[in-house]
């Protein structure tokens, strides 16, 4: 909102308050908290509002704030103050990549997570101190038992530093989508659920230390730790049964929706019961630890009750173990946050796609590390090369191509509106569009296919990427994926409206791959698409 205090100052009252805030704020920018020149940015510095006139702040000095012209046009918010703390972790988010920020990095800034706590379980009741911080009075809290589940637990403020983030239990990232619970803590709502901790103890009236592991609500307490909140209410599990812990936790998740779970954290929790549900294994064979002589099949087979769910832990492993593959440089163009609009590519579109595709959904019968030392092992021979191949189009479509600053946020209508939209960051934007990625990745299907054919060696659709490829396949592969990358409509900006203008489904884009039209009769390419490499 127009400043009136501003607009009514001379040229040199300008300069005496721009130095008189420079003073003030220790010469660094209000919202990226980063230096301000006062000779090489004076052309790039802004004076505004603290808090926005429109929500009660005043026009006048005590509530002006210097900052960097760029931090300013790009705030988060129009309150500088929660504009400064969402700054501040977007650049926690930049630090943890390429993987995603969770509660651990924010506490890790904000000087949590330093301590294991001092405790005494005594059955009915534990003691507990924070003398690391220099209270040393002993607070005794009872422990409260659930009549259904038996566990026990206790309430207590705790201190950040005595607080670790679990990403085990809850692997979820945090994401950019922290703004809607700051503004609300920092207007003084009530947290209304607190977070949930566990501990494990030796029961007798031993003392012990233990680590507080946070297993739920980590948005709402990094959001509070971000606000410089250092000590918050929690609710602690005492000895509990992890396997039961996190079921529960996945259930509300899942099968319960209590928690907004995307695919690609349950794929985690998936992966993670998947243990369990080995280690139990284990121990009803009387197997040794090291023992993987079991297959896929036998898991299943052992768990009757259950052995849907164990078959769908064991593809969440495969599944996890490829997009959350350090080398998988795809990775870093998939969005699993699910509605910020940075990468091309949802989680959900690459199950859909590469992973309804090219893994094999039935349980093997071979033995977990069958030639493994071989490099013969088909699960592993599986995951390397839908790695591979993820890398080969990350670096021939996405890699310096796709800017993540521009991201997909209303691309056709920029180009309708005749912005400049680069021809990389256009096609590799249209390419990973869900209809048309299923569509170009049954290609890549097909070529596999039609080598193995042409060898006299046809394999079924499900186990194609189960056998290891040859060199001259991967060219195969290679040459297909720039052909197609050429192809004129990807950055055609005419088509912005009759091709690429709304919601398209599969079947749309299936007929212009097999006849070069669209079911409305625009040319998109003069011919089908063959697969000439």
């Amino acid at each position: 909102m127009r400043s009136n205090y501003l607009s009514g100052l001379a040229a040199e009252q300008k300069v005496e308050l721009r130095k008189k805030l420079f003073q003030i704020q220790h010469g660094v920018c209000f919202i990226c908290q980063k230096a301000i020149h006062p000779d090489l940015h004076s052309d790039a510095l802004d004076i505004d509002h603290i808090e926005p006139l429109n929500s009660g702040g005043h026009d006048d000095q005590s509530n002006f704030a210097l900052t960097h012209s760029s931090c300013n046009r790009s705030k988060q918010d129009s309150d500088l103050r929660i504009a400064r703390v969402l700054k501040i972790f977007d650049s926690i988010c930049e630090q943890a990549a390429p993987s995603d920020a969770n509660l651990g990095h924010v506490l890790s800034r904000y000087g949590g997570a330093l301590y294991e706590l001092p405790i005494i379980n005594n059955n009915d009741l534990v003691e507990i101190s924070f003398i690391d911080i220099d209270k040393s009075e002993t607070i005794k809290i009872p422990l409260l038992i659930d009549p259904l589940s038996g566990f026990r637990s206790f309430h207590s403020e705790i201190p950040i530093v005595y607080l670790h983030h679990d990403d085990q239990i809850n692997p979820r990232p945090i994401g950019r989508q922290l703004r809607g619970l700051i503004q609300e803590f920092y207007h003084g709502n009530p947290q209304l659920h607190v977070g949930l901790g566990w501990l494990d103890l030796p029961n007798g009236g031993n003392s012990s230390r233990a680590k507080i592991r946070i297993f739920d609500g980590q948005h709402k307490i990094a959001a509070q730790v971000l606000l410089g909140v250092k000590a918050l209410p929690i609710r602690i599990f005492v000895n509990p049964d992890r396997d039961r812990l996190l079921n529960a936790n996945t259930n509300a998740g899942t099968t319960l929706r209590q928690i907004a779970f995307d695919k690609s954290v349950q794929r985690r929790l998936g992966g993670t019961i998947l243990l369990n549900r080995i280690d139990k294994y284990r121990e009803d064979n009387s197997k040794s630890v090291e023992d993987w002589s079991f297959s896929e099949r036998d898991l299943v087979r052992h768990f009757r009750g259950e052995s849907r769910a164990v078959q769908r832990y064991i593809l969440d492993s495969v599944r996890n173990s490829i997009t959350h593959h350090e080398e998988n440089r795809l990775r870093d163009f998939i969005e699993f946050s699910g509605k910020v609009k940075a990468k091309p590519f949802s989680y959900s579109s690459i199950e859909k796609t590469f992973y309804s595709f090219f893994i094999n959904q039935e349980m093997l019968e071979t033995a977990w590390d069958f030639r493994s030392e071989a490099g013969e092992n088909k699960r592993e021979i599986e995951k390397q090369q839908i790695i591979r191949l993820m890398n080969m189009i990350a670096d021939l479509i996405y890699v310096g191509r796709f800017d993540t600053e521009r991201g997909t946020d209303r691309i056709e209508s920029a180009v309708q509106n005749g912005e400049d939209v680069p021809d990389d960051h256009l096609c590799a934007f249209r390419m990973a569009k869900e209809e048309i990625l299923y569509c170009w990745l049954k290609y890549i299907r097909s070529v596999v296919q039609q080598y193995f054919i042409m060898q006299g060696y046809p394999i079924p659709d499900e186990k194609l990427f189960q056998n290891r490829f040859p060199e001259a396949l991967w060219s195969n592969i290679r040459n297909f994926i720039i052909n197609l990358r050429r192809l004129p409509l990807w950055i055609d900006h005419e088509m912005s409206i009759t091709v690429f203008g709304g919601k398209a489904n599969y079947s749309f884009w299936e007929l212009i791959f097999s006849t070069g039209s669209s079911p409305q009769g625009k040319r998109v390419w003069l011919n089908p698409l063959i697969l000439s490499l």
